[in-house]
Protein backbone atom coordinates (compact mmCIF):
# COMPACT_ATOMS: atom_id res chain seq x y z
CA UNK A 1 0.00 0.00 0.00
CA UNK A 2 2.60 2.45 1.24
CA UNK A 3 4.70 1.32 -2.48
CA UNK A 4 1.49 2.79 -4.33
CA UNK A 5 0.80 5.66 -2.49
CA UNK A 6 4.92 6.40 -3.07
CA UNK A 7 4.45 5.62 -7.25
CA UNK A 8 1.19 7.57 -7.03
CA UNK A 9 2.74 10.92 -5.78
CA UNK A 10 6.02 10.38 -8.28
CA UNK A 11 3.34 10.01 -11.25
CA UNK A 12 1.74 13.54 -9.59
CA UNK A 13 4.43 15.10 -9.14
CA UNK A 14 6.16 14.58 -12.73
CA UNK A 15 2.35 15.65 -14.09
CA UNK A 16 2.94 18.70 -12.25
CA UNK A 17 6.25 19.27 -13.07
CA UNK A 18 5.21 18.16 -16.59
CA UNK A 19 2.58 20.85 -16.80
CA UNK A 20 4.81 23.83 -15.04
CA UNK A 21 7.39 23.22 -17.37
CA UNK A 22 4.74 23.60 -20.71
CA UNK A 23 3.68 27.14 -18.77
CA UNK A 24 6.66 28.69 -18.52
CA UNK A 25 7.57 27.44 -22.18
CA UNK A 26 4.80 29.47 -23.49
CA UNK A 27 5.04 32.29 -20.87
CA UNK A 28 7.43 34.39 -23.17
CA UNK A 29 5.07 33.74 -26.25
CA UNK A 30 1.89 34.74 -24.57
CA UNK A 31 3.50 37.71 -22.71
CA UNK A 32 4.88 39.22 -26.46
CA UNK A 33 2.88 41.57 -28.06
CA UNK A 34 2.83 40.99 -31.58
CA UNK A 35 4.63 43.79 -33.71
CA UNK A 36 4.20 43.00 -37.76
CA UNK A 37 5.55 46.74 -38.50
CA UNK A 38 8.26 45.85 -41.53
CA UNK A 39 10.21 49.46 -41.45
CA UNK A 40 10.87 49.20 -38.13
CA UNK A 41 10.07 47.72 -34.42
CA UNK A 42 9.06 48.79 -31.46
CA UNK A 43 11.98 48.90 -29.52
CA UNK A 44 13.51 51.52 -31.84
CA UNK A 45 10.65 53.28 -31.95
CA UNK A 46 10.45 53.38 -28.19
CA UNK A 47 13.88 54.61 -28.09
CA UNK A 48 12.86 57.28 -30.63
CA UNK A 49 9.90 58.42 -28.61
CA UNK A 50 11.92 58.63 -24.74
CA UNK A 51 10.49 55.66 -23.34
CA UNK A 52 7.66 52.28 -24.48
CA UNK A 53 5.94 52.94 -26.53
CA UNK A 54 3.03 50.07 -28.01
CA UNK A 55 3.11 49.94 -31.70
CA UNK A 56 -0.10 48.96 -34.19
CA UNK A 57 0.60 48.19 -37.69
CA UNK A 58 -2.46 48.40 -40.41
CA UNK A 59 -1.47 46.73 -43.82
CA UNK A 60 -2.80 48.51 -46.94
CA UNK A 61 -5.90 48.74 -48.21
CA UNK A 62 -7.51 50.28 -51.74
CA UNK A 63 -6.68 53.81 -51.17
CA UNK A 64 -5.09 53.55 -47.78
CA UNK A 65 -1.42 52.93 -47.16
CA UNK A 66 -0.09 50.36 -45.01
CA UNK A 67 0.42 52.33 -41.41
CA UNK A 68 2.92 51.73 -38.46
CA UNK A 69 1.37 54.01 -35.58
CA UNK A 70 4.09 53.77 -32.02
CA UNK A 71 2.04 55.56 -29.09
CA UNK A 72 3.75 56.47 -25.80
CA UNK A 73 0.82 57.96 -23.89
CA UNK A 74 1.47 59.41 -20.22
CA UNK A 75 -0.59 61.36 -17.76
CA UNK A 76 -2.00 64.51 -19.79
CA UNK A 77 0.67 64.19 -22.80
CA UNK A 78 1.51 61.78 -25.73
CA UNK A 79 4.37 61.16 -28.15
CA UNK A 80 3.42 59.31 -31.60
CA UNK A 81 5.55 57.71 -34.72
CA UNK A 82 3.47 57.53 -37.58
CA UNK A 83 5.32 55.42 -40.48
CA UNK A 84 3.06 55.38 -43.92
CA UNK A 85 3.76 53.47 -47.10
CA UNK A 86 1.88 53.10 -50.54
CA UNK A 87 3.26 51.62 -53.75
CA UNK A 88 2.87 54.19 -56.06
CA UNK A 89 2.18 54.04 -60.07
CA UNK A 90 3.55 57.30 -60.55
CA UNK A 91 5.87 58.12 -57.18
CA UNK A 92 7.31 61.08 -58.36
CA UNK A 93 4.08 62.44 -58.57
CA UNK A 94 2.80 60.57 -55.68
CA UNK A 95 5.01 62.35 -53.37
CA UNK A 96 4.80 65.79 -54.82
CA UNK A 97 1.13 65.89 -54.36
CA UNK A 98 1.86 64.79 -50.59
CA UNK A 99 4.47 67.45 -50.17
CA UNK A 100 2.40 70.10 -50.66
CA UNK A 101 0.65 69.61 -47.40
CA UNK A 102 4.00 71.01 -46.15
CA UNK A 103 3.59 74.08 -47.76
CA UNK A 104 6.60 76.79 -48.10
CA UNK A 105 8.08 75.03 -45.27
CA UNK A 106 9.60 71.90 -47.09
CA UNK A 107 12.88 71.24 -46.98
CA UNK A 108 14.61 68.64 -49.10
CA UNK A 109 16.99 66.41 -47.43
CA UNK A 110 19.74 64.64 -49.48
CA UNK A 111 21.00 60.55 -48.75
CA UNK A 112 17.39 60.13 -47.51
CA UNK A 113 15.93 57.13 -50.27
CA UNK A 114 15.42 58.43 -53.81
CA UNK A 115 13.78 61.75 -52.94
CA UNK A 116 12.90 63.33 -49.42
CA UNK A 117 11.92 66.39 -47.88
CA UNK A 118 11.57 67.46 -43.99
CA UNK A 119 8.63 69.90 -42.52
CA UNK A 120 7.05 70.80 -39.31
CA UNK A 121 4.12 69.77 -38.01
CA UNK A 122 1.62 72.96 -37.08
CA UNK A 123 1.70 73.89 -33.76
CA UNK A 124 -1.78 73.31 -32.58
CA UNK A 125 -2.48 73.64 -28.54
CA UNK A 126 1.23 73.01 -27.52
CA UNK A 127 1.66 69.92 -29.88
CA UNK A 128 4.82 69.52 -32.14
CA UNK A 129 6.26 67.77 -34.36
CA UNK A 130 8.87 67.20 -37.71
CA UNK A 131 7.44 65.44 -40.82
CA UNK A 132 9.43 63.39 -43.60
CA UNK A 133 8.17 62.63 -46.82
CA UNK A 134 10.35 60.81 -49.43
CA UNK A 135 10.25 57.78 -51.95
CA UNK A 136 12.10 55.03 -52.56
CA UNK A 137 11.47 53.50 -56.26
CA UNK A 138 7.70 53.34 -56.47
CA UNK A 139 7.34 53.92 -52.35
CA UNK A 140 6.01 56.36 -50.77
CA UNK A 141 6.14 56.98 -47.35
CA UNK A 142 5.77 59.60 -44.86
CA UNK A 143 6.72 59.86 -41.05
CA UNK A 144 5.26 62.02 -38.33
CA UNK A 145 7.17 62.32 -34.75
CA UNK A 146 5.20 64.18 -32.62
CA UNK A 147 4.40 65.15 -29.07
CA UNK A 148 1.73 66.71 -27.28
CA UNK A 149 3.84 68.18 -24.36
CA UNK A 150 4.29 71.74 -24.34
CA UNK A 151 7.60 72.47 -23.72
CA UNK A 152 8.84 68.37 -23.78
CA UNK A 153 11.81 67.90 -22.02
CA UNK A 154 12.71 64.77 -24.38
CA UNK A 155 11.57 65.84 -27.87
CA UNK A 156 12.83 69.59 -28.10
CA UNK A 157 12.47 70.81 -31.40
CA UNK A 158 15.95 70.31 -32.26
CA UNK A 159 15.98 66.69 -30.79
CA UNK A 160 12.46 66.47 -33.08
CA UNK A 161 14.48 67.08 -35.77
CA UNK A 162 17.59 65.37 -35.02
CA UNK A 163 15.27 61.85 -34.36
CA UNK A 164 12.99 62.06 -37.71
CA UNK A 165 16.22 62.45 -39.67
CA UNK A 166 17.74 59.12 -38.24
CA UNK A 167 13.66 57.56 -38.08
CA UNK A 168 14.23 57.89 -42.05
CA UNK A 169 17.19 56.66 -42.41
CA UNK A 170 15.96 53.64 -41.03
CA UNK A 171 12.71 53.51 -42.91
CA UNK A 172 14.48 54.21 -46.46
CA UNK A 173 17.15 51.68 -45.53
CA UNK A 174 14.20 48.86 -45.05
CA UNK A 175 12.58 49.76 -48.30
CA UNK A 176 16.06 49.61 -50.42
Amino acid sequence: MANDRASGNGRLRRIVLAVMGMCLLGLPTAAYAANNCPWINEATASGFLGGDSVGMFTSATAGQPAECLFTQQREGFARTLRITMEIATDPHANLNSILQTCGADQAPIKAIGNEAFACSESARKGAMGERVLGRVRDQVFTITLGTTLKDDPILTRDELKTRIYTVAEQVAGNLF
